[in-house]
């Protein structure tokens, strides 16, 4: 290659990285201004959390599984949440604008989703869970029974005693710290191989293929969701401390109606949780799904049916018509 080509060829590329750096720059703002007026930060006794609160009716907090925020949350609510109710959708300690305290135990998430209610004027509140939402859930179930009206829990997360053997991550350990160091490499990912990201959200090919425009679009928003990846590390860091072999449940003591959701082909967290809770919690309906995976992909409209009935049988006082 001549002097000259070598030149074009260098301009090209420094123009190529200029477009690219000042799309990328231009896509975070956007995210980060949409996800900054989309939310709270509420002050509560237990310090702040961030929460979208909408709708009316009785509350159902909303708890969103590893690497979300309050906008996963949303998404699940446009999935499964049918009208009719307040809805309450938390960032989880160490997600977007919730700081990571000290004691991040799924235990202090309950109390710190306690003094939410607290502050919101809410007495009593169901409760909406997805995969690592599921054991603040449960804790909350377990220690302030008298506040919670009913549970919603699909492709539950391990908990003590589960353990790390009983959740399949589809990347090793080194893969999520390469992707999620920095915003840029899982921005041109997102970009450049959308679909490479896909199996993250365990949605192989063979499940996508037969996905409703919904489900689609619920799939779609999950993988522009991890954006940005950094403001969610600290959350992702403290998965962990659900399955600390000091932490204790008690599954068993729960006494609220509680509809548990598991597909047998979760291959991130497996079948047996689901399983354990549905037989272990008194006043369960354990609802087992042949596939769908760790998103229930191919059934949302049939659970969002069944989720409504349940919470309008469960979540409402006696009192309402």
């Amino acid at each position: 290659m001549t002097g000259r080509r070598w030149l074009i060829a260098a301009l090209a590329l420094l123009g190529a990285g200029a477009v690219t750096g000042w799309l990328y720059t231009r896509d975070m703002r956007t995210t980060e201004a949409r996800l900054a007026a989309g939310s709270r930060v509420y002050e509560t006794a237990r310090g702040p959390v961030e929460a979208a609160v909408h709708g009316e009716g009785p509350a159902v907090l909303v708890l969103h599984g590893a690497g979300g925020g309050y906008d996963q949350g949303e998404r699940l609510v446009q999935a499964f949440g049918p009208p009719g109710f307040r809805w309450i959708v938390v960032s989880r300690f160490g997600y977007l604008r919730s700081p990571l305290p000290a004691d991040a135990s799924p235990l202090a998430q309950a109390d710190a989703l306690a003094a939410l209610l607290d502050a919101l004027g809410e007495e009593r509140a169901a409760i909406l869970a997805m995969s690592g939402g599921v054991p603040p859930a449960l804790q909350f179930a377990t220690f302030h029974p008298e506040r919670t009206t009913a549970l919603v829990l699909l492709s539950s997360a391990p908990f003590t005693p589960f353990g790390l053997a009983d959740q399949a991550l589809p990347l090793p350990g080194w893969a999520y710290q390469a992707l999620f160091a920095t915003n840029l490499p899982y921005w041109l990912l997102e970009h450049g191989a959308r679909w490479a990201l896909a199996p993250i959200f365990d949605a192989p090919s063979s499940l996508r293929d037969g996905m409703t425009e919904d489900e689609a679009a619920f799939l779609d928003g999950l993988i522009d969701g991890f954006l940005p990846v950094t403001a969610r590390l600290p959350g992702l860091g403290n998965e962990a401390a659900a399955i600390d072999p000091a932490a204790d449940y008690a599954p068993e003591s729960i006494r609220a109606p509680s509809l548990i959701v598991h597909a047998r082909d979760d291959s991130i967290n497996l079948f047996e949780i689901g399983a354990a809770l549905g037989a272990t919690i008194p006043e369960a309906e354990f609802l087992p799904l042949a596939d769908g995976g760790h998103l229930l992909l191919g059934h949302h409209a049939a659970l969002r049916d069944r989720i409504a009935r349940f919470l309008e049988a469960h979540a409402r006082p006696a009192t309402e018509p």
